[in-house]
């Protein structure tokens, strides 16, 4: 027995986090035993809340953006020290023998598990996860600004990469990934228009403070054709409005999860070869590709934290599209 720990419990869907104590868990063979330093809160989490996800399980510790340092280390671990700080993203387990897997698509693996959904997550004091999937990071950032990396910054540097060399980018809900992507184009010399809620002027300020050629509603008309389209908003009727902005050849890139559904569209607005695709989770080749980026082409990331306790009020302010940049919850 190790003591006891807070955490922040989802007991079902449509319900509140309610703080319980738990007793601090004994790491399994393969996995490690973290104390949280950090961890962000995602548009994810929100999902698991309102029950959109069906592998989530409840009740459930949300959160996969974790920032820990090593306690423990279960049997047959052997590349992680004590002390050692290492993040944990929302991939958490896969088979490592299906087509996917082996294919080296394992974000693909129909047996996969994910932190925070069908594993229990950070917003705890501490937390077990897979040694095999879990990052090394650098000592020498806040772990307030290397938590939203874990999942915005992924989901947004794949959902760049499948955006292929697209040199004009939209960017649909400027929240947390939006404004860690917008920085890795920036970097890459490209273009990028920032399309937020309508009367979000605040959103649109800080869009052009990194570099936006224009900043508008999501339901305005910009000045230019795009390349490609990226959507972090959950919100199917985007899929449309961004078809209609782009140039033929062009591609739109769904970077949620979850997404209301889309609706019917006219075939014109698709025709031209233009395409549709869906970003699903991450590999572990996204994560070291992105933390190595990161090292010599660093972003600065707008983080708002929260105590452990208040939860509830960092998702509900993430809700309602009250927040600039990332939320963290500091246990």
């Amino acid at each position: 027995m190790l003591g006891a720990m807070r955490v922040m419990q989802l007991e079902e869907p449509f319900s509140s986090l309610i703080e319980v104590e738990r007793p601090i868990p004994m790491p399994l063979e393969g996995q490690l035993l973290l104390r949280v330093e950090a961890c962000g809160v995602c548009r994810t989490d929100l999902h698991v809340c309102d029950g959109e996800l069906p592998q989530a399980r409840y009740p459930i510790v949300p959160g996969h953006e974790i920032v820990a340092r090593v306690e423990a280390c279960g049997a047959r671990v052997s590349s992680c020290a004590h002390g050692q700080r290492v993040g944990v993203p929302w991939l958490g387990w896969t088979c490592g023998r299906c087509r996917y897997c082996v294919a080296g698509q394992e974000n693909l693996c129909d047996e996969a598990r994910f932190t925070g959904c069908d594993l229990d997550g950070g917003y705890a004091e501490y937390c077990v996860a897979d040694a095999r999937f879990c990052f090394p990071l650098p000592e020498g950032p806040a772990a307030s600004t290397l938590a939203p990396l874990l999942c915005a910054g992924l989901i947004g540097y794949r959902a760049l990469r499948l955006a292929g060399n697209a040199q004009r980018l939209g960017i649909y809900g400027f929240g947390a990934a939006a404004h860690i992507v917008a920085q890795l184009a920036h970097q890459d010399g490209r273009e990028f228009l920032a399309f937020t809620r309508p009367g979000d002027a605040d959103n649109q300020r800080f869009a052009l403070s990194l570099g936006a050629s224009w900043a508008g509603a999501s339901d305005a008309q910009p000045p230019l054709e795009l390349d490609a389209a990226l959507i972090f908003a959950p919100a199917g009727e985007l899929v449309p409005a961004a078809l209609r902005q782009l140039r033929k050849g062009g591609i739109v890139v769904c970077a949620g999860i979850h997404m209301s559904d889309i609706p019917a569209f006219p075939y014109a607005i698709l025709w031209g070869e233009r395409q549709i695709r869906s970003v699903a989770n991450l590999t572990r080749s996204d994560g070291e590709q992105l933390l190595s980026r990161i090292a010599t082409q660093p972003v600065e990331i707008s983080a708002t934290p929260f105590t452990l306790s208040d939860a509830n009020l960092a998702l509900s302010r993430l809700r309602a599209g009250a927040l600039q940049g990332a939320a963290v919850l500091i246990p």
